[in-house]
């Protein structure tokens, strides 16, 4: 069995290869992201492996067909840059569904702090040997309300953590799991009470048709004044040019980004000596009050190693003619079509 890697770091080698011991598959990795320019380099091969970068377009999926791809593994649990209407079954596809909720939800509360004690800011301030403490004034986590949009398993994580800080939790899914809700102890509301009662809003749901741009001019206006808004979902549920002129009005009061909907060309690359072309994105970068990462939120080492295990583990089971427990399929009925997980 031939796997392809695409866009990879010298790290994704690294522990592919080491947990690669147990299955003696045969890898070839490329730095380059999966497009309609390079997916020549998928010929030859049985499964593509991508990430979160990659564009499985039209383009791309017949090529991958014709070169007799059988599957392609996402090595994350985002789809949104698969073009399933064009699969029409020819490959298969499998994703990580859950790698690491806490991995996630504990960088979404370390957003939470640093930008409402100003950490940054003071870690800055002191290498200068200024240690005055003027702006740099916080608020009590205890007793403010936090709104939750998506109760997935981040979300489950993240409200227990912040349960313990002595918030109030309060969310909003389409799919209400009220078990969970008196377990931990928050409640669902609408997204309208949602935005006018929290001092905090963490985003946690899928991006699709319905959730894009679910954050803008319109919904930032039921928030209450200087609103604190965290984003390590995906890129698009922002809509970043409103969020701009809000944190220009000083509606919102900070910002938390560890995704960008422009991020694809930027984020995991280094641009320490090159010219960021983005102006968006650099108007961003210069207010003070917002926090932005490079997609990492995931990033500990058991994520990446069930990440790992998860992506082989798929792969060895379509080698061996087995059920492929995390694959993504399309399905169709009379109200419409949408993209399931067998395992969700």
């Amino acid at each position: 069995m031939k796997v392809a890697f695409f866009d990879t770091k010298p790290y994704d080698q690294q522990i592919f290869e080491a947990m690669n011991k147990e299955y003696n598959l045969e890898f070839t990795f490329y730095e380059s992201r999966l497009t309609a320019r390079s997916v020549l380099l998928a010929k030859g091969f049985d499964v593509v492996c991508v990430f979160v970068r990659d564009e499985v377009t039209k383009i791309v999926i017949d090529q991958l067909a014709e070169y007799g791809v059988k599957m392609i593994a996402l090595r994350c649990a985002g789809y949104n840059n698969i073009d399933f209407a064009a699969l029409n079954n020819r490959l298969k596809v499998v994703n990580v569904p859950a790698y690491s909720p806490y991995a996630v939800a504990e960088f979404t509360v370390g957003m939470m702090l640093t930008l409402n004690r100003k950490i940054h800011k003071a870690y800055n301030r002191t290498r200068d040997m200024n240690f005055s403490l003027n702006g740099l004034l916080g608020f009590d986590m205890h007793n403010k309300t936090v709104g939750i949009i998506g109760t997935g398993k981040i979300a489950k994580v993240l409200i227990q953590i912040l349960k313990g800080f002595g918030c109030q939790v309060i969310a909003y899914d389409i799919v209400e799991d009220e078990k969970s809700a008196a377990s931990l102890g928050y409640q669902y509301t609408t997204l309208d009470e949602l935005y006018k009662k929290s001092d905090i809003i963490s985003l946690h749901c899928p991006l699709t048709k319905e959730t894009e741009y679910l954050i803008n001019e319109d919904t930032i206006s039921k928030m209450k004044d200087g609103v604190m808004i965290i984003n390590t979902g995906r890129g698009k549920l922002i809509h970043t040019i409103d969020l701009i002129e809000a944190l220009k009005e000083k509606k919102v009061g900070s910002a938390g980004l560890d995704v960008y909907e422009e991020e694809e060309e930027y984020f995991y690359e280094d641009y320490s000596e090159r010219v960021i072309t983005d102006d968006v994105l650099t108007r961003l970068l210069g207010f003070p009050n917002v926090l932005i990462t490079s997609h990492q939120a995931f990033f500990t080492k058991d994520a990446l190693l069930n990440i790992t295990t998860t992506t082989l583990d798929s792969i060895n089971q379509l080698k061996n003619n087995k059920t492929l427990i995390n694959e993504i399929t399309l399905k169709c009925d009379t109200t419409g079509c949408s993209v399931k997980n067998t395992n969700s």
